[in-house]
């Protein structure tokens, strides 16, 4: 059984990645890992607070490998850092990271360029999956998620906090994809087959920046 790593954004997608890989007898899932920016304490881009995702993470059992990035944070400097946690992974025996990428074939090349020589497989538990139907069995099996972060763009700010339900996909335009894999929005999951328990949280204020609206959650 390989022991790994999944990068956990605190969203949907990898927090089905965990469900899924759970129920694959070849994978041990050793721990999250997550990157935050230190400056504000939040995860990157989702905008979620750290004190949440390590909620998340007591909720799944499993240790939380926090990566803390420097705001700004230029790529090279986010290559270098990232290329310390895979050699730290391998140090303890960790053998691969899992990723919840679902279809973009440029994001998965890049990762698989960054995994390559660092002795870490790179790892897609959920490629390919259709996402109309993923989206819908997430909900089925009692995923609960908010919506943290909209590119207004593609979607109405008002999306913004809302939850990720039946609903929601309903009224999501043609052309957005039920599942945000285009970046139409991220989400937060407080409740799910992966978590041993749900997680109590409110919407607070929603920020508009550049063209992106974060709905602040709040424990409790």
């Amino acid at each position: 059984m390989k022991r790994i790593l999944l990068s956990w954004s605190s969203g949907k997608d990898s927090a089905w990645s965990l469900h899924v890989l759970r129920q694959r007898a070849e994978y041990e899932v050793a721990g999250l890992l997550t990157t935050f920016n230190e400056t504000a304490g939040r995860v990157a881009m989702h905008a979620v607070r750290r004190e949440l995702v390590e909620q998340q993470a007591a909720a799944a059992g499993l240790p939380l490998w926090a990566v803390p990035l420097p705001w700004p944070c230029p790529n090279e400097q986010y290559e270098s850092l990232m290329a310390q946690t895979c050699a730290k992974a391998v140090s303890e025996g960790i053998e691969g990271i899992a990723f919840g990428d679902l279809f973009l074939d440029d994001v998965r090349a890049y990762r698989e360029r960054q995994m390559k020589g660092t002795g870490l497989e790179p790892i897609f538990p959920v490629w390919g999956l259709p996402t109309r139907d993923l989206a819908q069995e997430m909900i089925a099996s009692g995923v609960r998620a908010k919506l943290t972060c909209i590119d207004t763009r593609k979607l109405e700010q008002s999306f913004a906090g809302r939850e990720f339900d039946q609903t929601f996909l309903s009224a999501l335009p043609d052309g957005a994809d039920p599942c945000g894999e285009r970046g139409e929005f991220h989400s937060f999951v407080y409740a799910g087959p992966m978590l041993n328990a749900a997680l109590s949280v409110s919407v607070g204020v929603t920020v508009v920046r550049d063209h992106f609206a974060f709905a602040d959650l709040i424990s409790g």
